[in-house]
């Protein structure tokens, strides 16, 4: 147990302090270890106190070149002994997918510096669960890092509001994720964007792969070119401008309008015939059995996505170079499978690095 406590401890990277003062300035305040200038720029860029609407976000959450960033932004209290500050975010980076275990303990970490005015305070916590896992305080309520697994992070997201927006086309969706497309979500409310972008993985969930989700991107050059940089993603984005990118995705989803677009050139690979009809009904089925919780309509879809595994193993052999798994496309086409299910299982054996090069 003291070895997984451990492991889960080294997956913090760090912690910073952002401040808005009385006269509206926003500035990086502290940080604990040191941070690189372009981490900075684009954590101010994300926490809502550089924003101009003056809107606040609680809690937000994204990926930048494999680190993972949590803010949470609170405002100051006239009680509080920040005299001078009128807001401030508390920045947790950290290896790990799991904003619910961030949340917690920046709010831990508010409460204190809310209390003593200090960032020193607060390093002795993040030290204190960076070694030990664990921060205890009378007054600021404690914290547990083993009380936060990463799988109930995945299933924090409900796949039946999904489906009860999307219906059918939820499984353009799946495929999209099945072939490790771009996926593109857009709504003005980065609440929302982070909602529905972090359920989505959990439709491939054989994989239990979330370093796909960038739930909250901005069209800077830097973050796009690091994105671009992902064979296949899910990104968020507040900004509408980004619907006239085509060349940032595959599979455009307007969260605010409910339509889903592929674009032009995912288009063949992306065809759907009578499989997907299948896998769309058993997902809406699944989705629409009130007796059903998400998390039985997520294993509903992974016993489904296996089946489709199971189809694509007798057409696998073992390369002679290293024993690795791939497609004999030959016996492939002599199944004479309907065009669109032979087009998406040769699709799915690329995605899986299955083709002979």
């Amino acid at each position: 147990m003291a070895a997984a406590g451990a492991a889960d401890t080294q997956l913090m990277l760090g912690v910073g302090l952002i401040e808005k003062d009385t006269n509206g300035e926003v500035l990086w305040v502290w940080c604990y270890p040191s941070t690189t200038a372009a981490l900075r720029n684009l954590l101010l860029r994300k926490c809502c106190l550089t924003d101009e609407n003056k809107l606040l976000h609680p809690f937000v959450f994204g990926q930048y070149r494999r680190t993972w960033f949590y803010i949470t932004t609170i405002e100051v209290p006239d009680s509080s002994i920040l005299k001078k500050v009128t807001h401030f975010s508390i920045v947790l980076t950290a290896k790990d997918f799991n904003p619910e275990k961030y949340a917690a303990f920046a709010r831990i970490l508010c409460r204190m510096y809310l209390k003593h005015g200090s960032p020193v305070k607060m390093m002795e916590s993040y030290i204190a669960v960076l070694t030990k896992g664990i921060c205890q305080s009378e007054e600021n309520g404690s914290f547990l890092s083993k009380d936060f697994d990463a799988r109930k992070a995945y299933l924090a997201g409900s796949i039946k509001d999904i489906v009860s927006q999307f219906g059918m086309e939820t499984v353009i969706l799946h495929t999209a994720l099945m072939l490790k497309k771009r996926i593109v979500v857009y709504h003005p409310k980065i609440e929302a964007v982070q909602e529905f972008t972090r359920t989505l993985p959990a439709l491939v969930w054989h994989r239990q792969d979330w370093t796909i989700l960038h739930s909250y991107v901005h069209l800077n050059a830097d973050e796009l070119e690091a994105l671009q940089m992902c064979t296949g993603y899910i990104a968020g984005f507040v900004d509408l401008e980004v619907s006239n990118r085509p060349d940032l995705y595959d599979v455009f989803v307007n969260l605010a309008d409910s339509e889903i677009t592929i674009a032009p050139l995912a288009k063949e690979s992306m065809a759907m015939g009578k499989l997907h009809k299948e896998i769309g009904q058993l997902i809406v089925q699944s989705a629409e059995d009130p007796e059903k919780s998400d998390s039985q309509v997520i294993q509903d879809i992974a016993l489904k996505t296996k089946e489709i595994f199971t189809n694509l193993a007798p057409f696998s052999e073992v390369s002679g170079d290293g024993g690795k798994l791939v497609l004999n496309l030959e016996a492939l086409k002599q199944k004479r499978f309907p065009p669109a299910t032979e087009n998406f299982l040769y699709h799915l054996a690329a995605a899986e690095q299955m083709l002979k090069l």
